[in-house]
């Protein structure tokens, strides 16, 4: 099935002024907003993150991307035979996952991404940039380019696995014990979801969730600002293993951490899956704190 990707995430939370700066801050577009009944922020490419009011801060509904009608069609025979289905708006499906959440799928969303090209001079390789174009710029625009991947807590992460697989999605690697890794087809991402078998103290739920940028180099200096804004810093920077994604990981006012990544793997139907235990060298194949900025002579 040629399900592309995440189109939207919704959430819920009891200050809808505290998301919208939060996610303008990070470095999402206001697509709308009411002070009354919330808004959607959106990536480069148009995919987004809605927010509307609720008494608690959580994950409300997963939106999924699909390439067309086809593939709605498709997932709509695959589920309806044990599945209760909802038609929304365009002919969205909308329904309740084996672990719980609300999950749909609609027509995606996705536009061509516009922005600057981002060049990088490494040794042994052309130029990525002219002579005298100087990459480092305090007054760079830094955006989010697309929705990344959803992270779930679940109560049984074999029974969640199998309700994607029969969507199409594949395993690319596992955490021993914890969970898998899961990308659709219509992406060759590492994954686009998540799932991790709820540990003690936990309860099912959002984890995280995180946009592309466009480098290393965005994650670094926009997360820089981010901290500068009063943004807490939960986890990063740093860069994983499975998947090879530069991460920074931050506490937000959605009942989940958000994340800025980029540089993630692709992998096609050639890749075998790797499994390993979840320590803290499998996690990570370095992580870094940020400190105040410091100068020679200071």
């Amino acid at each position: 099935m040629n399900i592309l990707g995440l189109d939207h995430l919704v959430f819920g939370l009891p200050d809808l002024a505290a998301g919208r700066r939060y996610l303008l801050d990070y470095g999402l577009t206001e697509a709308r907003f009411d002070a009354a009944t919330g808004g959607r922020f959106e990536a480069l490419d148009g995919t987004a993150i809605e927010i509307r009011p609720a008494a608690t801060a959580g994950l409300i509904e997963t939106v999924w991307g699909v390439a067309d009608d086809a593939t709605l069609t498709r997932i709509a025979a695959e589920l309806s035979r044990d599945h209760t289905l909802r038609e929304g708006p365009g002919g969205s499906l909308h329904t309740v996952d084996d672990a719980g959440f609300a999950v749909a799928f609609q027509r995606t969303v996705r536009r061509p991404i516009r922005a600057p090209y981002l060049g990088f001079n490494v040794p042994g390789q052309p130029p990525g940039r002219l002579p005298n174009d100087c990459a480092a710029d305090h007054e760079a625009v830094i955006q989010a380019r697309t929705l990344s991947h959803v992270v779930y807590f679940v109560a049984d992460a074999d029974k969640a696995e199998a309700f994607y697989a029969r969507l199409g999605f594949v395993v690319t690697d596992r955490f021993n014990h914890l969970g898998p890794f899961l990308r659709p087809a219509g992406t060759l991402d590492h994954h686009a979801l998540f799932m991790i078998q709820t540990p003690p103290g936990h309860e099912p739920g959002c984890n995280h969730f995180t946009f592309h940028f466009g480098s290393p180099a965005e994650v670094l200096q926009q997360g820089w600002r981010f901290v500068q804004k009063g943004h807490r810093s939960f986890w990063g920077p740093g860069r994983h293993v499975l998947g090879s994604n530069f991460f920074w990981y931050f506490d937000s006012p959605f009942g989940a951490t958000m994340e800025m990544d980029a540089d993630m793997d692709t992998h096609d139907a050639s890749w075998v899956p790797r499994s390993c235990d979840a320590g803290a060298d499998n996690s990570q194949i370095f992580l870094l704190q940020a400190v105040p900025k410091w100068a020679p002579g200071g």
